[in-house]
């Protein structure tokens, strides 16, 4: 697998000679952020030699290499989800590329459901901790010793330096935050609201499909990590509706100007 990440890291620097610090994956319906980016280079996934390719109609699927306040960045414009049939070692493998192309910190991205009452449909959440409910682990199997631990610590899956400045940044331009706790389940069908009750109850404040496997293996490799929530629907009793991707895409697309001033601001200051 080692070679794996290296032949597509090898590959990746002859397209490129942007030497990034920051990584970021964005998330369904956020991809808008690459706007803000001066962007160098952009290598399509399955021109990547080990890459998986994303399935999701709306993920872009492609690496861009660029500027971003001030700092050189590599990002996922689009993501790959454990529901695509992937095993969790595809999903996180950009990550371990990331690591091995010179990131120090990550950058993520999701569109969730609010299972926090006091949350409304648009609220913008930044991520202090997880809980991992996949049924399987990206660090299950051979652990790479020269990547990190076999049992890495997660007492801070994000960074909380990262948050209070990201919270002060929000306040700064009037944006409305909460902070909280982010549970990672399959997909890809929604949840019921038996579910969404049980998520709420063991102590989550919304759910979503992707991000923890990627933290995970950051974190396993020591890379500080910062992650936004866009609440684009809510599974609060009495609040539940049948809801769409494109109903996700739309909400999550009106509140990204919000998330991509946070995003960008907190890229330059760190």
């Amino acid at each position: 697998m080692l070679t794996q990440f290296k032949e597509s890291v090898d590959f990746i620097k002859s397209k490129t000679s942007v030497e990034p610090t920051i990584g970021i994956i964005l998330g369904t319906g956020l991809g808008g952020l690459v706007k803000e980016i001066s962007i160098i280079d952009e290598i399509s996934y399955d021109t990547i030699p080990n890459f998986p390719v994303s399935t999701v109609e709306s993920h872009s699927g492609k690496l861009i290499f660029g500027e971003l306040g001030g700092k050189k960045v590599m990002a996922m414009q689009g993501r790959f989800h454990f529901y695509e049939g992937y095993t969790m070692q595809q999903v996180t493998f950009p990550v371990r590329v990331m690591k091995l192309m010179g990131i120090e910190r990550l950058f993520v991205s999701n569109a969730s459901g609010g299972v926090n009452p006091d949350f409304e449909v648009g609220e913008i959440m930044i991520q202090d901790d997880h809980i991992n409910l996949f049924p399987a682990h990206p660090l299950i199997g051979k652990n790479f010793d020269e990547l990190g631990p076999r049992f890495p610590d997660m007492s801070e899956p994000y960074d909380h330096e990262m948050i209070a400045l990201a919270k002060d940044i929000a306040k700064e331009n009037n944006i409305r935050v909460s902070v909280g706790t982010y549970a990672g389940l399959t997909g890809p069908t929604l949840e019921t609201p038996a579910e969404y009750n049980y998520v709420r109850a063991i102590g989550a404040d919304a759910v979503g499909m992707s991000t923890v496997p990627e933290v995970i293996v950051a974190r396993h490799m020591e890379i500080p990590c910062f992650a936004i929530s866009i609440i684009t629907d809510l599974g609060v009793p009495g609040k539940i509706h049948k809801v769409s991707l494109q109903d996700v895409i739309d909400v999550a697309s009106r509140q990204e100007p919000k998330m991509t001033i946070i995003m960008k601001e907190l890229i330059s200051r760190i």
